[in-house]
């Protein structure tokens, strides 16, 4: 692949320079963004990398002055940026940056990606040519976006990292997209307490890209019933006992042009629920104690945590309301149907908890996965965070293991007892953070390339599901049995 890497800190440029070479990249390196574009022009480049922040063109001008030129000849960009930078990087996503990677940029990361771009320019080469795009088309531009929405979300909601492990999550991610794209169609979502429901609300909101309309949310539980109104819809000046002369605006008010949320909807007054319906339906509201109808543009969000038919059958809440605020749906199974999340999701919890506190938690025993994949999870993704930055508050250690779990309900001794033997049984497995270097010298290299040709031997010669296995690409997998000597010979 052709790479343009701009950079104006010399050491770094150097150091990817030559690692993107040993992956079998064409790189042409500058120091300066103006000279980075005249090259550009004048050549073909699948890929830019660049920083953020340079002397004369930030990467930020690079970027806008590309994407502003023909598609048809346009490399993907993707832009480095510091800790402290974040705001920088969600402006480069807006403005068509393919990725963001911060700095120090982590080589695995940027194999990563990479790997995404050459996916994405073959999907878009395929499309120029006139060839259907194919399954692995439409996964790489979904992985792209997925990829992009999950850094949005975070940034969002105010934390490190968003995950969607299961094939269930990332269906749900799929229609909350789609539902994205009309702000005119109500969402009711349903799920139990915990489970990651103003994520998803705010999946709607944003999409795939960044977006700059309000993201109003109002918890209905919260709100006294006599409040509730004025809350909701505001008030005229003088409309009651107390009212502030010059009026206030309510939700509704605030919410122009972007989404409403109104979590607990259940908990919504029966007598206001008529007066939800109409703005729904119609499109327009009073004031409390106005005389003019107020048009509104957005769009409207609920969400449940109990069952809002049942709520319906107890008369406490409306029927034409709620099949109204059902025509878009999401419903989002409890922690423990999702098996297959939850110790990737406690593994995620962990390391971003022991980053912040400076603990050396990486990972997770057989014998603590076992206890987390038997335990019920009642308040779901919400307690599973809450757990790991519990553990990491009370140990510091290079795994998370049973007898760190002591704290969960539901844990025996006899349990804990057999996973902490099992634990001890696992010593002669390869662990990434339990063994001992030998004091007179150690080969990595050739350590490496033995791991690399155990792993293929294990697969049966299946680069592919190797790849998958170390978590690494292919391209990795194939450039090291090329290079080992041993496995040569």
């Amino acid at each position: 692949m052709k790479i343009l890497l701009v950079e104006d800190d010399r050491k770094i440029r150097t150091y990817m320079l030559k690692f993107l070479r040993r992956l079998g990249h064409e790189v042409t390196e500058y120091s300066n963004g103006k000279e980075a574009l005249e090259a550009y022009t004048s050549d073909e480049y699948a890929l830019v990398l660049s920083d953020i922040k340079m002397p004369g063109m930030s990467g930020l001008e690079i970027l806008r002055t590309i994407t502003g030129r023909s598609k048809q000849k346009q490399a993907d960009v993707i832009l480095f940026t510091g800790y402290g930078d974040i705001v920088s990087a969600i402006e480069a996503l807006r403005a068509g940056a393919f990725d963001y990677l911060l700095k120090p940029v982590n080589p695995e990361e940027l194999v990563n990606v990479i790997d995404r771009v050459a996916e994405h320019q073959a999907q878009k080469h395929r499309q120029k040519s006139g060839h259907p795009l194919g399954a692995a088309g439409k996964t790489s531009g979904s992985e792209h976006d997925f990829s992009r929405m999950q850094k949005i979300l975070a940034q969002a909601m105010g934390i490190d990292n968003v995950g969607f492990f299961s094939d269930s999550m990332r269906k749900i991610i799929r229609l909350a997209t789609a539902y994205h794209e009309n702000r005119n169609l109500p969402v009711l979502i349903e799920g139990e307490t915990g489970t990651g429901k103003e994520l998803i609300a705010r999946t709607i909101h944003y999409g795939a890209m960044w977006e700059e309309s309000p993201f109003i949310d109002i918890n209905c539980a919260t709100i006294p019933a006599h409040l509730f109104e004025s809350e909701l819809f505001g008030y005229e000046g003088g409309a009651f006992t107390g009212a502030s002369s010059h009026g206030h605006k309510g939700k509704l008010d605030l919410a122009k042009g972007g989404t409403l949320f109104l979590d607990e909807i259940s908990e919504i007054p029966v007598e206001l629920q008529a007066k939800l319906l109409r703005v729904i339906q119609e499109k327009e509201f009073y004031r409390v104690g106005g005389l003019q109808k107020i048009k509104t543009d957005l769009r409207i969000i609920c969400a449940t945590n109990v069952s809002l038919i049942k709520c319906v059958e107890r008369g406490t809440f409306r029927k034409d309301l709620y099949y109204r605020l059902k025509v878009g749906h999401v419903f989002i199974p409890p922690l423990r149907d999702r098996q297959e999340e939850i110790v990737l999701l406690a593994t995620m919890f962990l390391q971003e908890y022991a980053a912040k506190k400076g603990k050396k938690f990486e990972a997770i025993t057989e014998g603590a996965k076992r206890i987390l994949s038997a335990h019920n999870w009642p308040g779901n993704v919400r307690e599973l965070r809450n757990l790991m930055e519990l553990v990491v508050a009370l140990y510091d250690d290079e795994e998370l293991k049973t007898v760190h779990l002591s704290m969960l309900d539901g844990v025996y001794e006899e349990e804990k007892k057999e996973n902490e033997e099992n634990e001890e049984n696992e010593e002669n497995v390869l662990q990434p953070y339990r063994f001992a270097l030998p004091k007179e010298g150690f080969s990595l290299q050739k350590y490496v390339d033995r791991i690399i040709l155990q792993a293929v031997e294990m697969h049966n010669g299946n680069k592919a599901v190797t790849a998958r296995y170390l978590k690494c690409s292919r391209r990795t997998i194939y450039h090291r049995l090329q290079k080992s000597t041993e496995i040569v010979q």
